[in-house]
């Protein structure tokens, strides 16, 4: 950490330099004495993936900010608002604290967070931007979270933990077995610690992977960004053995979508059938991610197009937690009636249980991208491959 940086004339620099071409700056001799440009650009190019992603921080002076990798990595404040919705108590440790995003709204809504971050560097940075950032209720400790609770003797309403996705040799992992700290190892001793776990973990981390790793699972949360999975959240309950429920969100510019359901009802529910009808639904890709197929189904009464379509349809326009279209149009898949179709050549194309990708129709069709046209190319209850013509509604 370069105190240099904190300095009101480096401060002044960086937020002018923002949309500067960083190559450029480079490229120059060094701006200020005893800081590489190198170090400087870091700081710009760090600050300005915080615009949108981290906008309390982004707007505070003074922050010092990590590279990019942990900007990457870290939560953003719409998720991290989302999580601390789901604690409460007066005691949180937080054993993989990061750049402390988790942490600062924790704090909002818990009295007294304890922040660990086994990296030194991070977390002086940390504790000085929650200086900046105003927050007097937050602990923070360079140690090893794991390594710190085995030291005490003190209990916490809740624990947090986003174990790294990343192995020693700093390669992708997905399985919990796999990150560090290996959770599923050390799940006995953090129950000793607290009744609670609040466990973040990859979006690509299969659900039932999950459950048969972890013990005593209460909920999963399914946290979608503009239709985008961002993170899966494991809200773990000391001798829980009850039926597991199952909570996604999807933050829209505007507005949230949200459907829940009991895992169990997944599993036993019916799934209704039928042939196109006047609206076409898509769910979200919070729904998809769990593979909420059937019970979308039964709640909201709409029949499922085919079993492995994931399109679903009614005479009936209803409030859906996805995109909704007017269907205008049925078709069989046919290159000639497809530009009888589409006039002007463009259209937006999305591919469900179909044999070609996008590319391989652009290419077949010459279909341009854009326009009003909306076009599903999938699979009907018989089995054929149709082409549906569609307004977005």
């Amino acid at each position: 950490m370069n105190n240099i940086i904190l300095n009101t004339d480096c401060q002044n620099f960086i937020a002018k330099n923002l949309t500067t071409d960083v190559l450029s700056i480079l490229l120059k001799a060094p701006i200020f004495d005893k800081l590489d440009n190198k170090t400087l650009v870091a700081q710009i190019e760090a600050k300005k993936k915080c615009k949108s992603k981290l906008p309390t921080w982004f707007k505070t002076p003074g922050i010092y900010y990590p590279n990019k990798l942990n900007i990457a990595q870290t939560s953003s404040e719409i998720t991290a608002k989302y999580k601390s919705e789901l604690v409460n108590g007066k005691s949180l440790i937080d054993l993989s604290g990061g750049f402390g995003v988790d942490s600062f709204f924790f704090a909002k809504k818990i009295q007294n967070v304890t922040h660990c971050e086994i990296d030194q560097t991070l977390s002086k940075i940390v504790a000085h931007n929650f200086e900046q950032l105003k927050v007097s209720n937050i602990k923070v400790i360079a140690t090893d979270g794991i390594a710190y609770l085995t030291s005490k003797e003190k209990k916490y309403d809740w624990i947090y933990i986003d174990p790294s996705r990343r192995d020693q040799h700093k390669n992708k992992v997905f399985f919990l077995t796999d990150c560090l700290p290996n959770v599923p190892k050390h799940l006995d001793f953090l129950f000793t610690k607290s009744n609670y776990i609040l466990i973040k973990t990859s979006p690509l981390l299969d659900l039932q992977a999950g459950i048969k790793e972890l013990q005593n699972v209460k909920k999963i949360h399914i946290v979608a960004v503009e239709n985008d999975v961002k993170e899966l959240l494991w809200v773990l309950e000391k001798g829980f053995k009850d039926e597991i429920a199952i909570k996604t969100i999807n933050f829209k510019k505007n507005t949230k979508e949200a459907f829940n359901f009991m895992l169990s009802e997944e599993h036993f529910s019916t799934i209704n059938y039928g042939e196109t009808k006047k609206y076409l639904f898509e769910p979200n890709a919070a729904i998809l991610k769990a593979g909420a197929f059937k019970i979308i189904s039964k709640k909201l009464s709409i029949d499922k197009i085919h079993q492995h379509s994931h399109l679903y349809t009614s005479n009936t326009l209803i409030d859906f937690p996805g995109r909704r279209f007017e269907i205008k149009k049925s078709i069989p898949f046919d290159k000639k009636q497809l530009k009888k179709l589409i006039p002007s050549g463009k259209a937006n194309i999305t591919i469900r249980n179909f044999p070609l990708s996008v590319a391989q129709i652009r290419a077949k069709t010459k279909l341009k991208d854009g326009g009003n046209n909306y076009l599903f190319f999938t699979t009907n209850l018989n089995g054929k491959h149709i082409v549906l013509l569609c307004a977005k509604i």
